[in-house]
């Protein structure tokens, strides 16, 4: 039968030839660091952008639900006045913008003390690990 030459080992077939070692297995390097996809600060800013959008929505949405709900189920309390001709449903209507801005004020601050340094951190984070892989 015939066996292919590529199938015996140089050291049978030339015994002048050192016999070759198979390569060492190659292990791969564990970083020091966590990769940044399975860091838990991404799950923390997740929630803190949550807590942040759910505030200033409700803050909006929730004043406006409260008109809405007043101007179906106590038009009377919306049609009283309240001075000089002002009815309540008017002043709530107008007060409306400043709830608006409030809201709007809330999302700023909310982003500026929970949000915004977490990112912050994560980006230099996720800055240094792309300057170690470069550096590899």
């Amino acid at each position: 039968m015939y066996e292919p030459h590529h199938l015996y080992e140089p050291h049978l077939t030339y015994p002048w030839r050192p016999r070759a070692q198979p390569p060492e297995p190659v292990r791969p390097r564990r970083p020091r660091h966590r990769a940044l996809g399975q860091h838990s600060d991404i799950r923390v800013l997740r929630g803190a952008y949550r807590r942040q959008r759910r505030v200033a929505t409700l803050t909006a949405l929730g004043y406006f639900t409260l008109f809405l709900v007043l101007s179906a189920f106590a038009p009377s309390l919306m049609t009283s006045t309240v001075s000089g001709g002002l009815s309540t449903g008017l002043l709530l209507g107008l007060l409306q913008v400043p709830v608006t801005c409030l809201a709007i004020g809330l999302y700023e601050h909310t982003a500026r003390r929970g949000v915004d340094p977490i990112a912050d951190r994560l980006r230099k984070q996720a800055e240094l690990d792309a300057r170690r892989e470069a550096a590899r």
